[in-house]
């Protein structure tokens, strides 16, 4: 039996986290889409949802938002359980899917009136305004959804996911489809929401998670595989190393693909290439026995510090 300190301290421990997955599992026929996965995220936090195509991302979120359901585990949204208190918890969500649902037909402030119209919002009009301010919609707002770009189309989804002030934002791939401009434009929007609110986004530009986010989770084949702040997955995996090198003259790249302990090779521009490998100090023998051999120059050798593509490629590949 639980006395009445330890229900306290359960309570103010959900109560930190306004979003907690323990041990989610779902399935789609025999396919394991997800795997016993368990992660929290805190109050405040800004959090990256990594993985590649298929990993499991978009079912991860579709579970929290309580659009499907697990076969096992919970997902708790404010400490609310989202399958048993799914109207609550929808209230306490802003969600942006990566198919970004909207009616083509109706103009953008008549979508936002509808959107706000649903949460019961008193003050329609003010709110629908400083959503479109928000986003940058203003020089699109009179016209219908279907005129618009891609790129207001998601700014639109994102007002509407907005509106009702929600304390979580999920939002799967949110800058798909912008421009440069557009998206840093729509990244200074996540960080200043990210002050006061719980943001889970999913997206394949990782210089977007280097930019805004607080902590990163990687999940791959339905697995969690990293959960930790960008600095200390950087530091873990700093024994992968990057060695770029380049040469006066053309070389044939199957003589740098014969040396021993290179991972991944990439040809960057003629005569340069980036050569990954556990062994640096091997790899730069190597190089130099290499060019004795073939009468090679190197003109440059130097070592490049773990990025967050190379952790991603590392722990997904």
């Amino acid at each position: 039996m639980l006395n009445a300190t330890s229900v306290l301290n359960i309570s103010r421990y959900f109560c930190a986290m306004s979003i907690q997955v323990i041990g989610v599992t779902k399935l789609y026929g025999k396919q394991k889409a997800l795997d016993n996965i368990s992660f929290r995220v805190n109050s405040g936090e800004i959090v990256g949802f990594l993985g590649p195509n298929g990993a499991g991302k978009s079912t991860t979120m579709k579970i929290i938002t309580g659009y499907i359901d697990a076969d096992e585990g919970d997902a708790f949204v404010s400490s609310l359980n989202v399958s048993t208190n799914r109207i609550e918890t929808k209230k306490k969500i802003g969600y942006l899917p990566e198919a970004n649902p909207l009616y083509y037909d109706m103009y953008v402030r008549e979508y936002l009136d509808f959107i706000a119209g649903l949460h019961k919002i008193s003050d329609k009009k003010k709110r629908i305004e400083e959503m479109i301010a928000l986003t940058g919609l203003k020089v699109e707002s009179n016209k219908k959804i279907g005129q618009l770009s891609k790129g207001y189309k998601q700014r639109v989804g994102l007002a509407g996911a907005l509106i009702h002030d929600p304390e979580v934002l999920i939002l799967d791939e949110p800058t798909s489809g912008l421009d440069p401009n557009q998206i840093i434009e729509i990244r200074e929007v996540i960080k200043k929401l990210g002050k006061n609110k719980t943001v889970l986004f999913s997206t394949h530009i990782l210089q977007e998670v280097e930019a805004i986010c607080d902590r990163v989770i990687i999940i791959n084949k339905g697995i969690i595989v990293a959960d930790d702040t960008l600095a200390n997955l950087q530091t873990a995996n700093k024994k992968m190393v990057s060695l770029i090198v380049s040469f006066k003259d053309p070389v044939n790249k199957d003589l740098l693909e014969g040396m021993e302990g290179i991972t991944h090779i990439e040809e960057l521009k003629p005569l340069t290439f980036k050569l990954t490998t556990l062994h640096p100090e091997s790899l730069r023998k190597q190089l130099m026995e290499l060019s004795l051999q073939h009468n090679l120059n190197i003109v440059s050798l130097q070592s490049e510090s773990e990025s967050l593509e190379h952790v991603f490629r590392n722990l997904t590949k």
